[in-house]
């Protein structure tokens, strides 16, 4: 999950943002691998939070227990609305897109097969978590495999093929200036999203405790070596400036390294992986809204559990039905692009609540993080950094996504005057 989740389409795209910010192969290096290290850093935060507690939710449980039904609440508010349901909906019209590569369909065919897939991959985790997991396990071994041959072509191929290798790049030890270094820092992050979403399902993983820890430090570990290792496939048979100026760098590196059907196969390569992503965050996200449910925070019928599948059914659905409805309406995009950045405001928290949790008496995680309190407080202070980018680049859509975010206040506190609702029963 943690390696599926996080390998999208963004590996495909990305590399270019970061390598137009800081304009040299080492700096654009640097900073995939200081992007995989700050988030190792946050999975670290997560390990130990879902170590003391191992419950469906993740991170809302997280907030929950640290700060009040409050955060957790907005935390759920935001995801449904626009963070995760927004997720879902991007990456199924990156999906249509990539259709649009064999079969030539316009934009209401790339809205429907984007809806389709959303239905599909929908009705896989409906149908149980192990179906939703074999899926996930099937297409997660597949694109890994995939950019490995990627790094391995570019160890045969790369410099031969009109491109100019690594080390002929005329800027390639230049090193970025440090607002250079953030700004690319950022756009590298964003193909990293989704690392905490293995937290969802803690309450479906045997011994949460220990595996949950494990899967987001090995993933982490694997999915920034696999990053880096491409960047610099990219780097080997492409020219910087080819890098940095293309819109579809995979697929310019398939043209250079391979030729022929090299923009078909790399086609390939997006839709599997798009795929992956789509049906790690569909299985996830529902158990965030089934332990709001169970918690009250929620309809209660939202948190039914189906009687012979054992999911969260409705939960699948309703989410399934408003990523659908942001493809449709083109909303997605601005709703996603707005409340994004907002996410990083709840991990800075999370790095936080460590401190305030190590104070209680009863506070026993089987994981304790290490280097604490140096990582968490250089986790803490990244996040500072990225909010406080995303606010100076863009004030005024910054605030729109932070009122959306705020929006969820007046809800939850009409909410909270309601009698807590009962949670679901096994039956329902």
């Amino acid at each position: 999950m943690v390696v599926g989740i996080i390998i999208g389409a963004s590996i495909f795209v990305q590399p270019s943002a970061v390598t137009a910010q800081v304009h040299s192969v080492k700096g654009a290096l640097l900073v995939w691998v200081a992007a995989g290290v700050l988030t190792l850093i946050g999975s670290l935060v997560i390990a130990e939070l879902a170590s003391v507690f191992p419950r469906t939710g993740g991170v809302y449980v997280f907030l929950s227990e640290s700060y009040g039904p409050v955060l957790g609440f907005l935390w759920g508010w935001a995801m449904f609305w626009t963070m995760h349901s927004g997720i879902v909906a991007v990456i199924a019209m990156v999906f249509g897109r990539y259709v649009g590569t064999f079969v030539d369909v316009g934009s209401v065919g790339q809205q429907f097969f984007a809806v389709a897939a959303i239905a599909v991959f929908s009705l896989v985790n409906y149908r149980g978590v192990r179906y939703g997991s074999a899926v996930q396990v099937a297409l997660t071994v597949i694109k890994v495999l995939a950019l490995v041959l990627i790094i391995v072509i570019a160890l045969f191929v790369g410099g031969r093929s009109g491109g100019s290798p690594v080390t002929a790049s005329a800027t390639a030890d230049i090193l970025p200036s440090a607002r250079e270094f953030v700004l690319a820092l950022i756009a590298g992050l964003f193909a990293f999203g989704g690392w905490h979403m293995v937290s969802y399902v803690a309450e479906e993983t045997i011994d949460p405790t220990r595996t949950i820890p494990r899967s987001l430090i090995i993933g982490t570990l694997t999915v920034t070596a696999l990053y880096v290792g491409v960047n610099w496939a990219y780097f080997r048979a492409l020219p910087l400036e080819s890098v940095a100026n293309s819109t579809r760098v995979a697929a310019d590196f398939a043209d250079a390294a391979i030729g022929g059907w090299g923009k078909e196969i790399m086609a390939i390569l997006v839709v599997l992986s798009t795929l992956g992503a789509m049906n790690g965050v569909i299985l996830a996200g529902p158990r965030v809204y089934l332990a709001m449910a169970n918690d009250g925070m929620l309809f209660s019928w939202a948190g039914a559990v189906h009687p012979v599948y054992r999911t969260p059914h409705r939960a699948i659905v309703l989410q399934g039905v408003w990523s659908s409805v942001l493809v449709v309406t083109g909303t997605y995009r601005t709703l996603f692009t707005r409340v994004v950045y907002t996410e990083w405001i709840f991990f800075g928290l999370l790095a936080f609540a460590l401190v305030l949790l190590r104070r209680r008496a009863d506070y026993a995680p089987r994981y304790r993080i290490l280097g604490y309190p140096l990582l968490p407080a250089v986790f803490i202070i990244s996040t500072a950094a990225i909010v406080m980018n995303q606010v100076s680049h863009e004030p005024v859509s910054s605030a729109v996504g932070l009122a959306l975010v705020v929006a969820g206040l007046p809800v939850y506190y009409l909410w909270a005057r309601r009698k807590p609702l009962p949670s679901p029963s096994a039956s329902q």
